[in-house]
């Protein structure tokens, strides 16, 4: 009887040691199934966080790739809008873009940009933004240089500049400016209006106006004609294009003159006089960009002529230049925002 026990005792044994072994094989089967499956990579698996892609603030990758769209400056709330293009032919289309609000910190994934166009809205000034293409070992394979989204509302965003940019401000407030204020080349919007392509702008002001889009569109014929229609200034020289020839002189300041509107608000005209240069250039330039002190400007209205005081009475031509390297979009999205 007792060896019967330790007999059954024995089976009892064998069979939960049997047991356990084929309850681990199976387990381990199935661990491995698991795992392979989990080195699939479906689009539908595929996320942002899936593949980080490493440390990406030092990615080993060359930068062959341009970004094509970024404006000279945005308004909050505008669109932006970029595309990827590469230097050389590729087969590769996995396509990530990055970015950081500045070059402190670390770049971050934007999620849902997969493709080689970028879109998104303003609202970070100074946002760098960049373009990485992966191969298909999810390795970076060629990158971006960053580029920098510029938010510039030109009337401010408190209170105070609002003011000043609608033209209402304390004597005390104006401050000298220098020529390199307005460093650049320009170009005149005449030439849009007349092709049409301000029309929207003028249908824009009609809308809360209290004139109709075509008295708009007179109102401001008058105002942007002209024959100049580019301007360059560097190094206190000013050179003028007018009917294919071209003018330049040197100009240094004559001070500032506060006007006072009908309308009731004020405006400041930040005057130069010629010093030197082409018979041809005006001995006065007198500018007006709705600022009031030192600042890089982004258009302006600009007089000119021999009579510096008859200038200040002139208040109906006010010939009007934005950055050469706007197109007619660019243009119109500026205008639109005031």
């Amino acid at each position: 009887m007792k060896k019967l026990l330790i007999g059954l005792s024995s089976l009892v044994v064998l069979s939960t040691y049997l047991t356990a072994c084929q309850g681990t094989k199976e387990k381990e089967q199935v661990n491995g199934i698991e795992k392979e499956e989990s080195e699939v990579h479906t689009d539908e698996d595929h996320t942002d966080e899936d593949h980080s892609h490493g440390d990406t603030n030092n990615f080993e990758a060359p930068e062959k790739i341009n970004i094509e769209g970024v404006a000279d400056h945005y308004h909050t709330g505008d669109a932006i809008e970029l595309t990827a293009e590469l230097d050389e032919e590729t087969d590769y289309d996995h396509w990530h873009w990055y970015s950081r609000e500045n070059a402190d910190e670390e770049w971050e994934v934007v999620s849902g940009q997969e493709t080689d166009t970028f879109t998104g809205e303003a609202t970070i000034d100074g946002l760098e933004i960049k373009a990485v293409l992966f191969d298909h070992d999810h390795k970076p394979h060629v990158q971006s240089a960053p580029v920098k989204v510029v938010i510039d509302d030109h009337h401010g965003h408190d209170e105070e500049s609002r003011q000043i940019y609608q033209g209402y401000f304390e004597d005390s407030q104006v401050e000298d400016r220098e020529l390199s204020d307005w460093e650049g080349d320009w170009q005149s919007v005449y030439p849009y209006l007349l092709s049409g392509d301000l029309d929207e702008v003028f249908e824009h002001k009609a809308e809360d106006g209290d004139k109709t889009a075509d008295e708009y569109k007179q109102y401001y014929t008058v105002g942007y004609e002209t024959d100049v229609d580019r301007i360059i200034i560097e190094d206190n020289i000013v050179t003028f294009f007018e009917n294919d020839n071209e003018y330049s002189g040197e100009y240094e300041s004559d001070g500032y003159e506060i006007l006072t509107y009908e309308a009731g608000n004020r405006g400041v005209r930040f005057i130069f006089k010629l010093v030197d240069g082409s018979d041809e250039m005006p001995q006065y330039i007198q500018f007006s960009d709705h600022n009031i002190y030192p600042v890089d400007s982004h258009h302006f209205h600009l007089y000119w002529g021999d009579d510096r005081e008859a200038l200040l009475d002139e208040v109906t031509n006010w010939p009007t230049y934005y950055p050469s390297e706007l197109d007619k979009d660019g243009i119109v999205r500026d205008m639109l925002a005031h």
